[in-house]
């Protein structure tokens, strides 16, 4: 029975995948194809020059080996979804995040120091660093997000919120808090943010998307002129996607309910921060639960959760007794 409605899951998003017109941009697929490839680079470059402020305004870009190891056997491989370098010697590390997961703002400054590591020169150096931005396009809201703002730009602080260090920069883009529509589009960034959200969804493109970027983006994002071979790896990352999404929204309703049952057991405001608590670790739990039987690696476990392997080993043992 189990089988044969995961039969059914997957034959039902299959045909969805192939009646839209244009690919998803949050798939790991859709993503790399609008802005991972030499022939589109300019569309990195314009989303880049409307996100960024004016004077970092970008020229030319050169992607750079996306993966790096540490320094020793012990530390993480690291691995960024697009990472490139401007004319000027600034780095960018540029990332799609699908689900919520534990650390992500630990994995986000531990990805940045590899772009700094990398700029130490060999014999006299004097520490000169060129700028390293971390830009995160979240198709989530973090936990302790309190505001509607959707992007955030964070850098290192002093007591007196003074800037105390220019050159390292992270920007955050909550996607699910962008609620204009087409109507109300007023500036580029707002249209590049509208078409990130809702780009699979789209029959055509909008009339106040007619900037000849986005017409290349639009001509980019069309499924039917893919190659098959892109086609199949595209319906290979859309399956991957919506079965994340399926995970994630399954298990923070359960989560949501263990957490309110705890809640109820205790006084209110203790009990809701240890629900929230109970119900996060729940989470975790099914998500990892439902990940091993929809055959995740260990590997894709680990950057959906952000638990360590050991936990996650822990949990399917317990699972088998």
């Amino acid at each position: 029975m189990l089988f044969l409605k995961w039969v059914i899951f997957v034959v039902k998003y299959t045909k969805m995948a192939l009646t839209e017109k244009y690919i998803n941009p949050l798939t790991d697929f859709g993503f790399k194809k609008i802005f991972g490839t030499e022939p589109n680079k300019d569309l990195l470059i314009d989303f880049l020059n409307e996100l960024l402020p004016k004077k970092k305004k970008i020229k030319n870009l050169t992607y750079t080996q996306n993966e790096h190891l540490g320094n020793s056997a012990v530390d993480r491989k690291a691995i960024f979804d697009l990472y490139c370098e401007s004319e000027q010697g600034e780095k960018f590390i540029v990332e799609m995040q699908k689900a919520k997961q534990n650390y992500f703002k630990d994995r986000s400054v531990y990805y940045s120091t590899f772009p700094v590591q990398e700029q130490a020169k060999r014999g006299d150096w004097n520490y000169h660093l060129k700028d390293v931005f971390t830009i995160g396009i979240l198709d989530f809201v973090f936990d302790d997000s309190k505001d509607e703002k959707f992007i955030s730009t964070v850098k290192l602080k002093d007591q007196d919120c003074k800037v105390f260090y220019e050159k390292l920069t992270f920007i955050y883009i909550e996607l699910p808090k962008f609620k204009k529509d087409e109507t109300l589009l007023t500036s580029k960034f707002d249209k590049w943010i509208y078409v990130l959200k809702h780009l699979s969804r789209l029959e055509n493109r909008p009339t106040a998307l007619r900037e000849k970027i986005f017409k290349k983006l639009f001509e980019s994002a069309e499924i039917a002129k893919f190659t098959k071979k892109e086609q199949q790896a595209y319906e290979q990352s859309l399956k991957y996607y919506r079965d994340i999404k399926n995970v994630v929204d399954t298990s923070r309703q359960e989560g949501i309910e263990v957490g309110m049952e705890v809640g109820i057991e205790v006084g209110i405001e203790k009990g809701i921060e240890k629900g929230r608590q109970e119900g996060r670790e729940e989470r975790d739990i099914e998500i990892v639960k439902t990940a091993l039987k929809g055959g995740f690696s260990i590997e894709s476990i680990i950057k959906l959760t952000g638990l360590s392997k050991e936990d996650i080993l822990k949990i399917k043992q317990d699972e088998t007794l």
